[in-house]
């Protein structure tokens, strides 16, 4: 049977000398993850929007159809854009990314900034798409314990699928990452947003895919406990 080859992770690997990423201006870098994570946002909220209109009321089917375009989505945005800057698309993954030796701290912010700003662009352009109005707020009510803990769980658990295909090529890490996510859509009570930019975003979508701005903050809580958790079990894996 033909063996799996494991190589450095260069999705992470923002500063290994002999990474493509390390041939890119941090500019390039963060026009990379304002892309990425714009496109991703199109993606979930467009899809959401698509699927909503043409399920006819069924929730369920609505909720496959945004799965399977944002797994897709993941998938071809890491595999295209993690040369240039790791195609974090999450201010959670560079945090992460940062601790374990593979970003600079410097960056962090600069990739915080892209990304939320990405979020919010795509979150905009799925609505011109649609022909909506661009500025709206979520009305979705997404609150309470299991919700909380729905987002620790989808946080935390792809961060340590990140983590844990940190020895593979970018292919099977893109794979690994999409399907995740994918999953998760389903067996999480949030649906798995994970990620601090893209719950913002949400925010500013009146759709399928939206959050009310209030359940944010909760959002956002647990996916940091998320983060720190894992940060705390994998800290001995810093330099591996």
């Amino acid at each position: 049977m033909k063996q799996v080859r494991a190589s450095p992770n260069k999705t992470l690997n923002a500063s290994h000398t002999t990474s493509p990423q390390s041939t890119y201006s941090p500019a390039a870098k963060a026009g990379a993850e304002f892309i990425a994570t714009a496109a991703l946002l199109t993606a979930v909220v467009g899809s959401g929007i698509a699927a909503e209109n043409l399920s006819g009321g069924n929730a369920g089917l609505a909720l496959l159809a945004n799965a399977l375009a944002t797994s897709a989505a993941l998938f071809v945005l890491i595999l295209t854009l993690a040369p240039v800057s790791g195609a974090h698309m999450n201010p959670a993954v560079s945090i992460a990314a940062a601790v374990w030796g593979r970003l600079p701290w410097a960056l962090v912010p600069v990739y915080a900034a892209a990304q939320v700003l990405g979020a919010v662009s795509g979150t905009w352009l799925a609505h011109g798409m649609f022909e909506l109005p661009l500025l709206q707020w979520g009305t979705h009510a997404r609150t309470g314990t299991g919700q909380w803990l729905a987002e620790f769980i989808a946080t935390a658990g792809l961060l340590g699928v990140i983590r844990g295909c940190a020895r593979y090529d970018v292919p099977l890490t893109a794979a690994a990452v999409a399907a995740y996510i994918g999953g998760a859509y389903w067996f999480t009570a949030s649906t798995s947003f994970a990620n601090p930019a893209v719950t913002l975003a949400r925010a500013l979508t009146d759709t399928f895919a939206g959050i009310r701005p209030a359940d944010t903050l909760g959002f956002i809580a647990a996916q940091a406990v998320g983060l720190a958790v894992v940060l705390v079990l994998l800290q001995g894996q810093k330099r591996r």
